[in-house]
């Protein structure tokens, strides 16, 4: 039995469309996504992190658990899902990790750094997948593109290997249902590194009008995401990414990803491709 943690995510989401042949269990943090999971006739269980009483009756006869969740609290809340799944006797944990982690150069890889170690000190056999940025991370720009012909992101010239989640999700689906993975990391990237301006321009060849990237200053991106009501440890986040990625950090394209789904990696156009009538939108 593989217990898909955050299933109602982008990833988890996607893996559970992918799992649902095998033996498995979706957890959720959203009561109405729960039934909507019990009406398809999911095997599905209502979890908190914050509550280690909801942690162990989802893990009963569990030998895998793909662990992913995100956002404030992140590292305390896995550290409680690693604990009670070693007291439940699961054997493998592969968890859903930030790209090259282990090097620790930004706060987000830091966080999830701490939660490897943690596993590997469990004597629970594990396996990391390290994603880059997401390309769904751009549908938070599809309104602007939609009606302004333009997106507004943090002034940056370096390029990112961004990753669909749907490949991020197949990843998974081939380390949770196959062997061979025992104690090892995957750096996931997509097939290319593009900088806002690519992506642009790729969108502009999609959409068949100009879309401009217009960049804006790390004081105007924080505000914006103030007045969105984000946290203070949210922003600083973000900002501290940003600051990675303008000194090279997501420029990387590794053969992990293709050489794990065993075909290839989606492209950038085919995301666009894919999501265009969001992009066409007006909101």
């Amino acid at each position: 039995m593989i217990l898909v943690t955050g299933a109602g995510g982008k990833v988890g989401s996607a893996l559970v469309d992918l799992i649902k042949d095998y033996p498995f269990r979706a957890a959720y943090n959203s009561t109405g996504k729960l039934v909507a999971a019990r009406e398809r006739g999911i095997d599905a269980i209502e979890i908190d992190y914050a509550k280690p009483e909801t942690l162990y009756p989802a893990l009963q006869g569990v030998e895998t658990v793909f662990l992913l969740s995100a956002g404030p609290g992140q590292t305390h809340f896995e550290a409680n899902m690693v604990d009670e799944a070693k007291l439940a006797g699961v054997k493998r944990i592969v968890k859903l990790s930030a790209w090259m982690a282990d090097k620790e150069l930004y706060t987000i890889s830091a966080a999830h750094r701490a939660i490897e170690r943690m596993i590997e000190k469990s004597g629970v056999t594990w396996t990391f997948l390290r994603p880059n940025g997401f390309m769904q991370n751009y549908l938070n720009d599809a309104v602007t593109v939609g009606t302004q012909g333009a997106f507004y992101r943090q002034s940056m010239d370096k390029g990112v290997s961004f990753i669909d989640v749907r490949d991020i999700a197949r990843a998974a689906f081939r380390v949770l249902t196959t062997t061979g993975h025992e104690n090892k990391a995957y750096e996931l990237s997509g097939p290319e590194s593009l900088t806002n301006a690519e992506t642009a321009a790729i969108l502009s060849t999609v959409l068949g009008k100009r879309v401009a990237y217009v960049p804006v200053s790390a004081e105007i991106a924080s505000g914006a995401m103030n007045a969105a009501g984000l946290s203070r440890d949210y922003i600083d986040s973000i900002e501290n990414l940003m600051l990675a990625y303008q000194l090279g950090v997501g420029e990387l394209v590794t053969p992990d990803l293709e050489d794990l789904i065993g075909q290839p990696a989606i492209r950038f156009e085919q995301f666009a491709r894919d999501h265009i009538s969001a992009f066409q939108s007006d909101g």
